[in-house]
C-alpha cells in the first residue's frame, strides 16, 4: 500500500522513524526471550525444594517461550512488504535486515509492539465483540439514525474516525455503504490494520498469544497463555466492491485543515490524545459541514499528562463541555458513565473499566448569528489507501482483493 508524502524535508525523519518501528518488531523475540530468561535464571537461583514446588510454573514459562514464538511469525508476516505499505514514500526493505542493525528500538517502541498485538484482540477477534458492541455499536446506530440507508445515498456521506487504530469502525461504517476514512498516527497501527484489511484473506487465518506479557493477576496459569484467531470475518468478503474507505496517515491536525468536508465525525477513545484537547474540538468543529454530526465515546486519560517531555492539559469534562459549546456546537444527546474497557483480558483478576461519557453534538447549518431560534433537544444525563501529513486523501477502496492508546491497552 502506498504512502503519500511531498514534504521533501521531512522524508529522511520519516524513513528513520519508519525503520525504527520496523526494528521494534523485528526485536520482538530477542526482547520478549531476554525477559523470560530472566525469570528462568532466577528461579534456577532458589533452593531445589523451591523449585520442586513450582514445578508447574517452570513448564508455564516454557510453554511462554513457545508462544513468543507464534507471535513472532504473526509479526513477520505482518511487517512482510512494510517498504510499500505507503504511497510515495521510499522506505527502506526489510530484505537483509538483523537485530543488530543501527536502529537499535527504544523500551517505550518495544511496549507498543506488545499493545499492538492486544488491539487485535479488540478489533478482529470473537473475544472483542462485546467491547466492540459497547463502544462502537452505538456510534453506528447513531450514524444510520441520522443517515438513513433507505432516504440517502450512502456513498455521499463521508464520516471520518479520527485515532482509527486496527480499523474496525471505519471498516463497519464503509461496510453499510458510507464513504468512510481512518485517520490513525501510529505507524504501529497502522501496519496492523494494513495487514488484516488487506492481506488477511480468510477467517482465523491466525493465532495470537496477546496476554502472555501480562504476568499479573493470572487466576489460572492458562489465562495468561490463553489464544485468540484473528480476523473474525474476512474482510474482503465482507466488504462490497462498490465501497469507499482510506486511511490517512499523520497528525490529525495538520491532515485535516479543508473547511467542511465531512457530514460526521465519530470518535471513540480518541480526544484525550492530544496535548491540547481544544485544538482537536477546533479542527473537528471546522472540518464538519454545516450540520454535520460528531458522536463521541471515550473517557479522559489524557495520554501526555504524565510525559515528562510534553506539554499538556487535562480540563474536566465539564470544562471540556464548556469549550465545546463555546466553540459553536449544540449537544443533542448525552449519556454519562457509560460502563467501557479497552483491550481487556476477560481472565485477569484486576479490570479497568472506565465511566465513559458519550454524545452527539451537531454544528448548526448558519452561524449562531443568523441561526433560525430552535431549542436544543433535551439531554440525557444518566448516566485503502493510506496517505500521510497533509496530502490529498486518495478515495481507492480495500475490496476485492490509532499509539496513543498504550495506556488504555496496558490492562
Amino acid at each position: 500500500m502506498d504512502f503519500c508524502h511531498t514534504d521533501e524535508e521531512n522524508i529522511e525523519e520519516e524513513k528513520k522513524s519508519f525503520q525504527r518501528i520496523i526494528t521494534a518488531f523485528m526485536f520482538y523475540r530477542i526482547h520478549s526471550l531476554s525477559r523470560l530468561t530472566k525469570t528462568i535464571n532466577y528461579l534456577k537461583s532458589l533452593s531445589e525444594q523451591h523449585q520442586r514446588l513450582l514445578i508447574n510454573y517452570s513448564n508455564s514459562l516454557e510453554t511462554i517461550r513457545h508462544c513468543v514464538d507464534y507471535n513472532y511469525n504473526v509479526i513477520l508476516e505482518m511487517i512482510k512488504d512494510t517498504a510499500y505499505l505507503f504511497e510515495n514514500q521510499n522506505t527502506p526493505s526489510l530484505d537483509g535486515w538483523h537485530p543488530t542493525d543501527k536502529y537499535a528500538p527504544i523500551e517505550s517502541d518495544l511496549e507498543k509492539v506488545q499493545s499492538t498485538l492486544k488491539q487485535f484482540v479488540r478489533d478482529w477477534s470473537t473475544e472483542g465483540l462485546e467491547e466492540r458492541n459497547t463502544c462502537y455499536k452505538p456510534i453506528i446506530d447513531e450514524i444510520l439514525k441520522e443517515f438513513p440507508l433507505e432516504s440517502v445515498t450512502a456513498s455521499e456521506i463521508k464520516i471520518l474516525v479520527p485515532g482509527a487504530g486496527l480499523g474496525r469502525l471505519v471498516f463497519e461504517i464503509a461496510k453499510l455503504g458510507y464513504t468512510s476514512q481512518g485517520n490513525e498516527f501510529s505507524v504501529f497501527m497502522l501496519i496492523a490494520s494494513n495487514f488484516v484489511l488487506n492481506r488477511c484473506r480468510g477467517v482465523n487465518m491466525y493465532v495470537l498469544y496477546p496476554w502472555i506479557h501480562q504476568c499479573d493477576n493470572n487466576l489460572e496459569t492458562e489465562h495468561q497463555m490463553q489464544c485468540i484467531s484473528f480476523p473474525d470475518i474476512n474482510p474482503a468478503k465482507e466488504l462490497p466492491q462498490s465501497a469507499h474507505i482510506s486511511m490517512a496517515a499523520g497528525d490529525f491536525l495538520q491532515v485535516y485543515t479543508d473547511k467542511d468536508e465531512w457530514n460526521c465525525i465519530a470518535t471513540c477513545f480518541f480526544i484525550d490524545c492530544a496535548n491540547n484537547i481544544v485544538a482537536f474540538i477546533e479542527t473537528i468543529y471546522k472540518i464538519l459541514k454545516p450540520g454535520g454530526i460528531w458522536v463521541n465515546l471515550g473517557p479522559l486519560l489524557y495520554h501526555y499528562s504524565n510525559v515528562f517531555d510534553q506539554n499538556s492539559i487535562e480540563p474536566s469534562y465539564q470544562v471540556i463541555k464548556e469549550v465545546i459549546k463555546g466553540i459553536g456546537f449544540r449537544f443533542e444527546k448525552e449519556i454519562l458513565n457509560v460502563p467501557t474497557k479497552y483491550a481487556q483480558n476477560p481472565q485477569s483478576m484486576l479490570q479497568y473499566e472506565y465511566k465513559s461519557v458519550y454524545f452527539v453534538c451537531r454544528k448548526p447549518k448558519f452561524p449562531l448569528s443568523l441561526a433560525p431560534l430552535t431549542s436544543e433537544n433535551e439531554v440525557n444525563e444518566n448516566g485503502i489507501d493510506f496517505s500521510l501529513d497533509g496530502d490529498e486523501v486518495c478515495s481507492n477502496d480495500f475490496s476485492g482483493d490509532n499509539d496513543g492508546h498504550d495506556a488504555k491497552e496496558t490492562n
